[in-house]
């Protein structure tokens, strides 16, 4: 399949390992996954200064398909950015305020609650462990994000056991539709 838009992949904290989706679609679908200097503690202001020139690499539009701490990377960087951004497809953004979130992460928090620039659709799930469906639906309504809720499949990760995760896929197809 073949996109006239340039999709990003922005990982999480540690990246995302072969199973997990990001990397199937990386693989598939001939995504660019935006490597950050730091996987392990990452540094806020380090990865919105990556994204940013990965973005301003090519004047094309771009989609950022997000995950987990990606989500917050986007919406840091839409607080202070501008680009050829049509859209933004968040799944299962890590809420960076929470107590139980991990140690090491820097500048991060608080998360900007601006309305994103450019159509977003946020993606969660009832049982994530960082992210609680009530947040959930703040960040989607603070953000203008359409919210979509998927039942229990955790953090949406590898530990889910999607795959390539075709019903994502759909959901992304969607949002490229309307951006």
């Amino acid at each position: 399949m073949s996109f006239a838009t340039r999709i990003l992949i922005l990982p999480g904290l540690y990246s995302s390992g072969p199973e997990h989706w990001q990397s199937r679609w990386e693989a598939e679908h001939g995504f660019v996954r935006v490597e950050q200097c730091d996987w392990e503690t990452p540094d806020r202001q380090e990865w919105v200064e990556t994204l940013d020139r990965a973005i301003a690499a090519d004047a094309s539009p771009v989609v950022l398909v997000a995950h987990s701490l990606g989500c917050c990377l986007v919406a840091h960087w839409a607080a202070a950015h501008r680009g050829p951004v049509r859209g933004a497809f968040l799944v299962a953004p890590s809420d960076v305020e929470a107590e139980g979130f991990p140690a090491g992460v820097t500048g991060f928090a608080p998360m900007p609650t601006a309305r994103l620039p450019f159509p977003s659709l946020l993606v969660a799930s009832t049982d994530d462990e960082y992210l609680t469906l009530s947040r959930a639906e703040y960040f989607a309504k603070c953000w203008g994000a359409r919210l979509e809720v998927l039942g229990p499949l955790g953090h949406i990760n590898s530990a889910s056991g999607l795959g390539s995760w075709p019903e994502g896929f759909a959901l992304l197809r969607e949002l490229l539709e309307t951006a």
